[in-house]
């Protein structure tokens, strides 16, 4: 027998991006760890990827080309080669781009996170073919829009700070289930004697476990963040020195944060007028001790209308105390930012001939059923599928469903699993898992540039993404020599070496160690130096108003809630958030058996008051409704959802719910105030006893 270990990384789309270390006995991976030498990761996986041998091997894996026997969505295929898929793809897609290129589009976003596997030989093709440009919005846009206005960049606290920390306020996020490593932080740093407060609509696992759980309503998280700014402001609880020489607005500022008493932000925010007030203080008296105190906010607070404000007015909070001065103060939205990913040569843009439209992948359900016009353009006909599974994770799932039912729409999809997008393939390809490709990879948690090695042979007839790319430029005649990069080619390309925090990045060096971290200090705003374009923190921002936005901090009311929509909320009286299940990572891991397992089916939790009031107990089935669709669940009446609110924890394929169908029936594609992110989150229902269960 002949064994080894293989360095790698988790690909998911999660902060942690973990060092993994993959055993290998004669050609299997029989052993998926994390690396105990890698800071962060420390020799801990989180409960899914510890059984991603379990995925690679699943009896399930697609492993050969297929095409559509039956009629779309039915999921029924026969195995064709890989030459005829090629053709039959490449034949297509040339028939389509010889009237109207943007008729193609692409759809993909993060089933990988890897630089190489995700868009690069991909963006090359589609920028080549003169394809529709995808908004990639679905998950972080609107925050980080707001989080660049702000603070320049998606750069912040280090996540090997947090365990120095005095004060973490975790706000709109349930890191046990989605950012383990940084809970593994904050639990040392509760250790050493920091006070962690939890603000969510929903006591989550985490809420569970901090000192303080602030239960506000769904999309009211500015309206908290400017109670507070009124109370640090009135009490001189500011870091004077700080606000003058590294930010810019204060005055401004001053005069909006004094429209916010804490009264007012707690009616807005359905919590008490202490909850506010004593939370302002314990963060900026600790702040004025001099203490370290961190906020950790997480993409739960911008999936409402008003998402990009409340992520850019909770970012002027640090700034406001001075948080920043400290390594292990200041706030962490996103670490992506201090990553210089060469992406313009990984992805060519310059291989576009023309000017291309843009399709924001939130919409898509909408999109698909547009036909062509002067002001969208040609009607979409061929769509390819990749990284993605739109069937589910979409918002307004019925019109996602239609659009791709419609038998002149042309889609390809490369998948691992016959997923719920699968079965309306037209042509479907087996795609390869992390253990059997190479990639490289930065963080959006963590400071460290990844690299992962292919540990076993693909399975059966599966290929990299990129190779399927490759394969179809040289059917369709691209001879630029950019389609000839192997992936190791692609992945010395991954970072800018010029930059001064890459400036050791070597890709041999790379595959070699594993990881390596990026040049930056430890407390990077201690001096000021913010990305922005005035070098300060910009409570005032001249970008926003130039961009037709309120150029201060403000409060932007959800779409659908009691106080912006009482007609609405007379028909559909709850709101709904649909956040990760400790056990899925949006789609993926749901076919997984063991996993399925452990989160059993889907359910919705309801508060006590809100179950009598409907004549629901625990463990009953119930349908949740609105004007957009409905799904069914499982009941469990508990005070961990607040009065008025229902969660259903996500994202389930809707071939494994008893009724077909998942949380997304009823979100909407309503657009946030800033980076056209989706609102997941904005969503008003009502909820009923079901009657019967229709599979």
């Amino acid at each position: 027998m002949t064994t080894k270990q293989v360095r790698a990384t988790c690909p998911h789309d999660c902060p942690d991006t973990c060092a993994l270390l993959i055993t290998v006995e004669d050609g299997v991976a029989t052993e998926v760890k994390g690396d105990p030498d890698h800071p962060t990761t420390a020799g801990v996986l989180c409960t899914k990827v510890a059984r991603y041998a379990e995925r690679t091997y699943h009896p399930e894996r697609l492993l050969h080309p297929m095409r559509r026997v039956g009629k779309k969505g039915e999921g029924k295929f026969e195995r064709i080669s890989w030459d005829e898929a090629i053709d039959t793809i490449a034949k297509r897609l040339g028939e389509i781009a010889a009237r109207a290129p943007q008729a193609v589009l692409p759809y993909s976003y993060c089933g990988t996170m890897g630089l190489v596997q995700g868009e690069s030989m991909s963006a090359r093709f589609f920028n080549q073919l003169g394809a529709s440009q995808l908004d990639r919005t679905i998950c972080a846009m609107a925050g980080a829009t707001g989080y660049r206005y702000t603070i320049g960049a998606s750069i912040g606290t280090d996540l090997e700070q947090f365990q120095d920390s005095k004060l973490i306020i975790i706000w709109g996020g349930n890191p046990i289930a989605s950012n383990l490593h940084f809970w593994t932080r904050a639990q040392e740093a509760k250790r050493r004697g920091a006070r962690l407060i939890a603000i969510d609509p929903y006591r989550s696992l985490t809420a569970e476990k901090c000192h303080q759980h602030i239960a506000l309503l769904p999309g009211t998280d500015a309206a908290l963040a400017l109670g507070m700014m009124h109370v640090l402001i009135a009490e001189d609880l500011v870091d004077a020195d700080y606000i003058a020489r590294h930010t810019l607005g204060f005055d401004q500022l001053k005069q909006r944060a004094a429209e916010w008493p804490p009264e007012r932000a707690a009616e807005t925010c359905g919590i008490s007028v202490d909850e506010v007030i004593n939370l302002a203080r314990e963060y900026g008296q600790a702040a004025h001790r001099g203490e370290p105190v961190a906020i950790r906010v997480n993409y739960g607070v911008q999936r409402v209308r008003g998402g990009g404000m409340s992520v850019r007015t909770i970012a002027c909070l640090p700034a406001l105390v001075g948080a920043w001065r400290h390594a292990a103060g200041g706030i962490q939205l996103s670490t992506s930012g201090s990553f210089p990913a060469n992406r313009t040569a990984l992805q060519r843009p310059d291989l576009q001939k023309q000017p291309s439209r843009t399709i924001n992948m939130t919409t898509i359900g909408d999109d698909l059923l547009k036909g062509t016009s002067p002001e969208f353009g040609p009607k979409i006909e061929a769509v390819i599928v990749y990284n993605a599974n739109p069937l589910a994770i979409a918002p307004d799932s019925d019109r996602v469903m239609r659009g791709f039912l419609r038998e002149d729409l042309f889609t390809v999809v490369l998948e691992h699993f016959q997923t719920d997008s699968a079965d309306y393939a037209d042509i479907l390809l087996p795609a390869t898992t992390q253990l059997e490709h190479v990639d490289a990879h930065l963080a959006y948690g963590h400071l460290y540039m990844m690299a992962n090695n292919a540990a076993i042979a693909p399975m059966g007839e599966a290929k990299p993404n990129t190779e399927i790319f490759r394969l179809l430029a040289a059917r369709m005649g691209y001879d630029d020599p950019c389609f000839l990069q192997s992936d190791d080619e692609l992945a010395a390309q991954a970072f800018d070496k010029s930059h001064p925090r890459a400036i050791h990045f070597d890709w041999e060096a790379l595959k070699q160690r594993g990881w390596q971290k990026l040049n930056m200090p430890d407390a990077p705003f201690a001096d000021g130096g913010f990305a922005t374009p005035s070098g300060k923190c910009e409570f005032y921002s001249a970008s926003m108003l130039a961009d037709g936005h309120d150029p201060l901090p403000t409060y932007t009311p959800p779409y659908e809630s009691a106080a912006s929509n009482p007609e609405l909320a007379s028909r559909y009286p709850l709101a709904m958030i649909s956040p990760p299940a400790r056990n899925f990572l949006n789609s993926t891991f749901v076919n997984v058996k063991s996993l399925r397992g452990a989160e059993g089916e889907p359910h919705l939790d309801i508060h006590p008051a809100d179950g009598a009031h409907r004549g629901i107990l625990d463990g009953d089935m119930v349908r949740i409704f609105n004007d957009r669709g409905s799904f069914v669940a499982k009941a469990r009446v508990t005070s961990k959802a607040r009065a008025g609110l229902v969660v259903g924890l996500s994202v389930w394929w809707k071939k494994l719910a008893s009724d077909g169908k998942n949380a997304n029936e009823v979100t909407g594609q309503r657009l946030t105030d800033m980076g056209r992110g989706p609102t997941f989150y904005d969503t008003l229902v009502q909820v009923e006893k079901a009657t019967a269960v229709q599979p």
